[in-house]
C-alpha cells in the first residue's frame, strides 16, 4: 500500500513560508499542505486561498491531531516557542534557520524536542543543492584526499532592508550562517576557532545596527582544515555562490549556474548569460530536495538529515564571528559555548 501523505501545517507566510507552503501544495507527493497560520490573519487567508488550503491560528495548528508536521517559517524570535509547542504536541518539526539568535534559547528548544522525542530538521537548504552534494560526495569518497583548504564566496546582489537587518542578527547569523554550515558539512569536521574581519563598503546605514556588509572569516576546523569565507551584500552582477574544497589528492568546486547555457562569441569577444538575481531561483531545486529528504526520513524512521545539533553548530560559529569582529581577535567556539551553561550538555 502507498503510505498516506504527511499533513504539514506552515506557520509564517512571509517569503520563506510562502515558498515552503507552495512546495508542499504542488511539488511533494509525500506531503499534503494542511493549512497555514500567520500573525497577520489577512496574509494567512490570502495564501490559503491561493494554495487551496485553510487559514488557521497557530494554536489551532499545534492542537490539530490531523497535522503530522509543523513547518516553522515565522520570524526568528518566534522559533523557540513554536518548536517547543510543536514538540509538546508530538509533531515533527521543520524549522528555518537559525533556531534562535540566543544560544541558551536555542538549547532550550532542542531540549524540548529531545524530551518529546520528535524529529526536528533545520532548513539549511544548500546541503541539498546537487552541485554541493557532488562536492560532499567527492570528499566522502576520498577523491580530493584529506581536505586542506575550503574557500567559499557568498555575495548577494543587493543589501536587505533596514527592517530586515534589525531583526536578523546581522550578517553572520543571517547570511554567513549558511556558509558556516556548508564548511562543516563539506569537510565533515567541526569548527573550533573563528577569526572575522569586516567593514561597511556598500550601505553606510548598517553602522546604525552595528553590522557590516563586507566580511572575511577564517575558520579553523578540528581536523586542521582551514575554511576561508568572503561575503558581500552587493555583487552588482548577480547572486554569487562558489565553493571549493582543496585537498591532498585534488580539488572539487561549485561554480555559479547561469540563467542560460548559451554563450555568444563574435568578433568582439565572448559574452556569458547573467547569474541568477535571487536565491530562490539559484536554489529552487534544493528546497524541493530538502523537503523530500525530510519526508523520506519521517517515512522510514531515520534521523532527519539536518539535525538540531546541525542547527546549533553554525549558530555557535556565528556568535564567535560576531565577537571576533567586535574584539579583533580569534575566538574559540568553546568560549561561546561556555557563555551558556545549558549548552554544555
Amino acid at each position: 500500500m502507498t503510505p498516506r501523505p504527511l499533513s504539514v501545517g506552515v506557520v509564517g507566510v512571509g517569503r520563506m513560508g510562502r515558498l515552503h507552503a507552495g512546495l508542499l501544495a504542488h511539488d511533494l507527493p509525500g506531503a499534503r499542505l494542511a493549512g497555514v497560520a500567520d500573525a497577520d490573519p489577512v496574509a494567512a487567508a490570502e495564501v490559503a486561498t491561493a494554495l487551496g488550503t485553510r487559514a488557521a491560528s497557530t494554536d489551532e495548528m499545534l492542537e490539530d491531531p490531523r497535522i503530522d508536521v509543523v513547518a516553522v517559517c515565522s520570524p526568528t524570535d518566534t522559533h523557540v516557542e513554536l518548536i517547543a509547542g510543536a514538540a509538546r504536541a508530538g509533531k515533527a518539526v521543520f524549522c528555518e534557520k537559525p533556531i534562535s539568535l540566543d544560544l541558551e534559547h536555542a538549547v532550550g528548544a532542542l531540549d524540548a524536542v529531545g524530551r518529546a522525542g520528535v524529529p526536528l530538521m533545520i532548513g539549511f537548504n544548500r546541503r541539498f543543492d546537487p552541485a554541493h552534494e557532488e562536492v560532499r560526495r567527492a570528499v566522502v569518497e576520498g577523491r580530493v584526499g584529506v581536505p586542506h583548504l575550503v574557500r567559499i564566496s557568498s555575495r548577494d546582489p543587493a543589501p536587505p532592508s533596514p527592517g530586515y537587518v534589525a531583526e536578523s542578527g546581522g550578517i553572520f547569523l543571517d547570511m554567513t550562517i549558511h556558509d558556516f554550515d556548508i564548511a562543516r558539512h563539506l569537510t565533515g569536521s567541526e569548527v573550533v576557532e573563528v577569526y572575522a574581519s569586516g567593514g561597511v563598503r556598500v550601505a553606510p546605514w548598517l553602522t546604525d545596527y552595528g553590522d557590516v556588509d563586507t566580511a572575511v572569516v577564517l575558520l579553523r576546523h578540528e581536523d586542521g582544515c582551514l575554511s576561508v569565507i568572503d561575503n558581500s551584500r552587493q555583487a552588482v552582477y548577480g547572486f554569487d555562490q562558489r565553493v571549493e574544497v582543496f585537498g591532498s589528492a585534488g580539488m572539487a568546486r561549485v561554480e555559479n549556474p547561469l540563467t542560460s547555457p548559451t554563450v555568444l562569441q563574435d568578433a568582439s569577444g565572448a559574452s556569458l548569460p547573467r547569474l541568477h538575481r535571487f536565491f530562490l531561483d539559484r536554489y529552487a531545486e534544493s528546497f524541493v530536495r530538502e523537503w523530500q529528504a525530510f519526508l523520506d526520513a519521517l517515512a522510514t524512521g531515520a534521523p532527519p538529515p539536518v539535525s538540531g545539533a546541525d542547527g546549533l553548530a553554525p549558530l555557535l560559529v556565528g556568535l564567535a564571528a560576531r565577537r571576533s569582529l567586535a574584539e579583533n581577535r580569534p575566538v574559540a567556539v568553546e568560549e561561546i559555548r561556555a557563555d551558556a551553561p545549558a549548552a554544555q550538555s
